[in-house]
């Protein structure tokens, strides 16, 4: 029997949580296969939902967002190509729906500049919305939403 535990509540799973799959499966290739299958499958069905909402406002904003392929690639090419960009710890903090486009732009044999370019991006915003969790008031946080929850049911019940 296969027990996966709950993550912690964090923005993405990483290459940390994609490396740390298979031994959270007790090394079953099979398991492990599985595991990453389905978040796959879910990452690309959330953010085809993604798209289809925005869409159903606005169609430009919609393909300006989504326009990045991350479909080129069958699952099992997929999983390989991340598990290859994984292999190198310095990649191990981008998100996985990041990597997920960068596994594409590698299978459509876009410029390795351009793949460069996404890469170092990549690695600009990640660091800089740590850093700006990081020094987050939490506090100050948890007292807005208090104060907008309990607005909002104030509000609808006068």
């Amino acid at each position: 029997m296969m027990f996966l535990h709950a993550q912690q509540n964090r923005l993405f799973w990483d290459g940390r949580d994609w490396n740390r799959i298979v031994k959270t499966v007790d090394y079953s290739p099979e398991n492990t296969f599985r595991v990453k299958k389905a978040y796959l499958d879910g990452a690309l069905d959330g953010r085809l939902y993604g798209y289809l909402k925005t869409w159903a406002e606005d169609r430009g904003i919609a393909d300006d967002v989504f326009g990045e392929t991350v479909d080129y690639l069958s699952t099992r090419e997929l999983i390989k190509s991340l598990d290859n960009f994984y292999e190198d710890p310095i990649n191990s903090y981008i998100p996985v729906p990041s990597a997920i486009v960068i596994a594409n732009m590698y299978a459509e044999m876009i410029p390795i500049q351009l793949i460069e370019q996404y890469i170092t991006f990549t690695r600009q915003w990640i660091n800089e919305l740590m850093l700006d969790l990081d020094t987050l008031n939490y506090s100050k946080l948890l007292e807005d939403k208090f104060i907008k929850h309990h607005s909002k049911r104030f509000n609808q019940s006068e």
